[in-house]
This record gives structure tokens, sequence and C-alpha cells, in this order.
């Protein structure tokens, strides 16, 4: 634990944080085998959505679908090595430094904010990951296990920064990311009701234990595969930093950079279902 005690020390924000992220790593496990969890691979979204299409004769094929898709042009990733990077847990005052280096590499992220110290206290930062053309979804209002939490309790931590979101960006977000991974059929229930999506991970440079840049890039790349969603925070000092060493070195092994969303298209991420 030392790595987490020297990051500990910044503001009490970090502390809470940082004390819920450390539990994270039992995530993989339970993602594993151990659990009846079901999810849902960007793959199976888009070939069901693509036999949809021919059978109802549509011709809106994958292409068609990318092409609307938003800043990258017809980027098929039915045909296209794509992948995702995502960041939880920010806004924080290294989400400029990351948003600047996005914006350089031409590279869009999805981005999972936290409430309660976050969203209130970095707007502009919301505002401007929208107008840069990222994707902005929920990671809660406080963090709150909501495994542990009762229906009124996950609503509220579902709803608060949903209509914070919408009220800074104009958009109300379709995707949320359970704090540790975490989730039942009540939450699905609830998700479903508030037309959002869970959307986990497949890549993690476990990035709470360490503020080694380089020993993140190497995790991140290491893990990478086609469809892959990788998970990072911008809350920590070594992740920011290694953000253009993954950027470049996956673009060297013929990856493009694309939103969730983006992953998935033409077709779309159902509310109450998990995906990674």
């Amino acid at each position: 634990m030392p790595s987490l005690t020297r990051k500990m020390t910044k503001t009490g924000t970090r502390l809470r944080v940082l004390a819920t992220f450390a539990a994270a790593a039992s995530l993989t496990l339970a993602l594993s085998g151990c659990t009846k969890l079901e999810t849902h691979s960007p793959s199976s979204v888009r070939n069901a959505a693509d036999a949809s299409a021919a059978e109802a004769g549509t011709g809106a094929g994958a292409k068609g679908a990318q092409a609307r898709a938003g800043g990258l042009g017809t980027v098929d990733c039915a045909h296209t090595k794509c992948i995702a990077l995502t960041f939880d847990a920010g806004p924080s005052e290294n989400s400029a430094r990351l948003l600047d280096i996005l914006k350089e590499k031409q590279v869009p992220a999805t981005f999972f904010l936290l409430g309660k110290r976050h969203i209130d206290t970095y707007p502009e930062l919301v505002r401007r990951m929208s107008d840069e053309g990222h994707e902005v979804a929920s990671h809660t209002w406080t963090h709150k296990i909501l495994t542990d939490a009762d229906p009124d309790e996950i609503r509220d931590e579902l709803e608060r920064p949903n209509k914070e979101i919408e009220r800074l960006t104009g958009k109300h977000p379709t995707l949320m990311r359970p704090p540790q991974g975490r989730t039942d059929d009540t939450v699905h229930d609830i998700c479903r009701e508030l037309g959002l999506a869970e959307v986990l991970w497949s890549v993690t440079a476990k990035d709470y234990k360490t503020n080694d840049s380089d020993l993140i890039t190497e995790r991140v790349l290491d893990q990478s595969s086609r469809d892959g969603i990788i998970l990072l925070h911008d809350i920590y000092d070594g992740t920011v930093p290694a953000v253009p060493g993954i950027i470049d070195a996956l673009k060297k092994r013929g990856y493009v950079f694309v939103t969730v969303p983006q992953l998935m298209a033409p077709g779309k991420a159902e509310p109450g279902k998990v995906y990674r």
C-alpha cells in the first residue's frame, strides 16, 4: 500500500477515492468465472445490428452508421482494428492536460465522471469534454458501491450526475460505469429504468496502485486487443503522462481510437445491459 499512501496526500477527496479503488483489484476474478454476470462484447452489438438491418432490408450497414457516429468519418470497427480509451473518476486538476493531449493526437475518449467534488468542481472541463467530441458518461455521484446501496440510493447516485452532465452539455448520458465494476440485478433494473447501459472494461493498468507512467503504459500495451475498452483514471499523477506513449504505440500497431458508442456502431448499448 505505500504507493497509495503517497497519493493520498493531496486532498481529502483523493483519500476517499483511492480507498474505494484499492478494492478494485478483485474485479478481474469477479469477471473471470466466479460470477454469473452476463456481459456483451462490442462485436456482438455490431453483429446483431447488422443482422437486424440485413433482415429488414434497410441496407444500414456498419459503414453508414459509423459515418454518422461523429468525428471519425467512415471508420468501420467491423473491419478496422478499433480500441476505446476510457477515463474514470474525473474531472480533476489533471484533466485539462489530458484534453490537450487528446486534441493534439486527434483521439476521442469516453469519460465516466464523478459528481461530488469533480463535476461540481470542474464544470468547465465537463463542457470542454463534450465540446471536443468526447463521450461524457457517469461514474455515480459519490463513488458509492451500488451493490451495497438500497434502490433509492442507487437511483440518486445515478440521477444526480446525469442531471448535472445534461445541464452542462445539453446531452443526457446513456452510459454509466459502476464503481469497482460492482453490479447486480437491482442495478441493472434501475439502469434500465433510467436509460443507462453499464460499461466495464477489458484492459486495466491498475493506475490506482502506481505513479510509474512507464509501468502504466506497459500494462495497457500488454493487455490491449481489438475492440478493447481501456480503463484509466486521470485523477492519478502517473496516468496522464502515460497517455501519449499509449496512443503512439497503439497507433503504430494499427489501432484506431473511438468512443465506446462508436465501438459498438451500428448497434447501440441497451439500457440495463452490461458491456465490456
